[in-house]
């Protein structure tokens, strides 16, 4: 019998937390992508864009704003189901039957835990979503299959190429530079110039006609001149110089920490990607946090009424992101440790919504 009460009460809380969800996790992104297509609607169709593209642009903007969405839409699910239950006396009549308020709730931490695996994919899906969207707006030119000008490229090892020049087809550059810093003697750094480079399959880079000077210290440096030089540590084929830069939130979790690994072997300061890095897997295990935390709230506040379920949800959600931009502020200025200061937002939360769930009457 208490198997029985046990699963449709599972079954009736998750019917109605999914109803709720999906109402907030559709209905705010089409909110806001009705405002930004309203403000720019005009610079479109002074741009001649095809009323198809613009539409396509939109559909491909849906999984950036679920991916920010989704945690308040969990916690907007959590706070009124569990609301709804309560002002029902559901919650009285479980008690009843021998159901715990914490037993009562597991269909709402399912869920979320679903819901983290969900804002995941969404936020590796996104970049390449948004590339598409930029490609529609016209606000990035699709990126040439075959050559390449006037670019830098930040290689392995901290390497830097400056190229003017690369013919993917013809498999060569022209006009090539490279410069990479070192420590001393060991670990020499060194300026390369040369006027072309080819590529040939199991040999790799060899350029032709240079110059190459090396800095072994403050005061002793070799420059030398060749017609033929091979580039061992040059492993990029000429179609893996066609990528382009990208900024964090346009890449993916392992191409952002490849590019975090790049960046620390050349010396730079890459705090700001760790947390960045750090936050594509915080951000979606918030919607775990945020049912933990919204769950003793909407029994507190049921005799409230809807009201209160809105008031609190908004303040949760705005304080959240306040407290994550600061926490993203101090990371990247290296004040915290970046994993740190990714985590911190959770942990607080967290903390907070142990306590609440602690104390809710079972």
């Amino acid at each position: 019998m208490r198997r029985r009460v046990l699963r449709v009460l599972d079954a009736y809380l998750a019917g109605e937390f999914l109803k709720i969800f999906g109402v907030t996790v559709i209905g705010f992104p089409l909110v806001t992508i009705m405002f930004n297509l309203t403000d720019n609607i005009d610079r479109y169709l002074s741009r001649n864009i095809a009323g198809k593209n613009i539409a396509l642009a939109y559909v491909y903007f849906f999984p950036e704003q679920i991916f920010l969405i989704t945690p308040a839409a969990v916690l907007f699910a959590t706070v009124f189901s569990i609301g709804a239950f309560a002002r029902h006396s559901e919650i009285i009549a479980a008690k009843a039957s021998g159901v715990s308020f914490h037993r009562l709730v597991a269909p709402v931490f399912g869920l979320a835990a679903l819901a983290s695996v969900l804002t995941f994919f969404l936020g590796e899906i996104a970049p390449l979503a948004n590339e598409r969207r930029s490609e529609y707006l016209g606000e990035r030119e699709l990126r040439s299959t075959s050559a390449r000008y006037n670019f830098v490229y930040r290689a392995d090892g901290g390497r830097v190429y400056a190229i003017r020049t690369l013919n993917v087809p013809q498999r060569e550059m022209l006009d090539v530079q490279i410069e990479r810093e070192g420590t001393g003697p060991e670990f020499p750094g060194y300026f390369l110039t040369a006027t072309r480079a080819a590529w040939k399959p199991g040999t790799g880079w060899t350029l032709g006609a240079g110059t190459m000077r090396l800095f072994l210290g403050p005061d002793r440096e070799i420059a030398f001149s060749f017609d033929s030089l091979r580039q061992k540590a040059m492993t990029e084929r000429p179609r893996d110089l066609l990528i382009e830069p990208k900024a964090p939130e346009q890449m993916r979790y392992a191409e952002l920490g490849r590019y975090v690994g790049t960046l620390e072997r050349s010396g730079s300061d890459a705090n700001k990607l760790h947390v960045e890095r750090a936050l594509k897997i915080a951000i979606p295990l918030t919607c775990i946090i945020i049912a933990l935390f919204g769950a003793p709230l909407g029994l507190t506040g049921a005799r409230s009424g809807p009201t209160y379920g809105v008031a609190v949800s908004l303040a949760t959600t705005i304080v959240f992101l306040i407290v994550i931009q600061i926490s993203r502020a101090v990371g990247a200025g290296g004040v915290i440790p970046p994993l740190l200061a990714a985590w911190l937002p959770n942990g607080i939360f967290g903390l907070a919504g142990l306590v609440l769930f602690a104390k809710a009457r079972t």
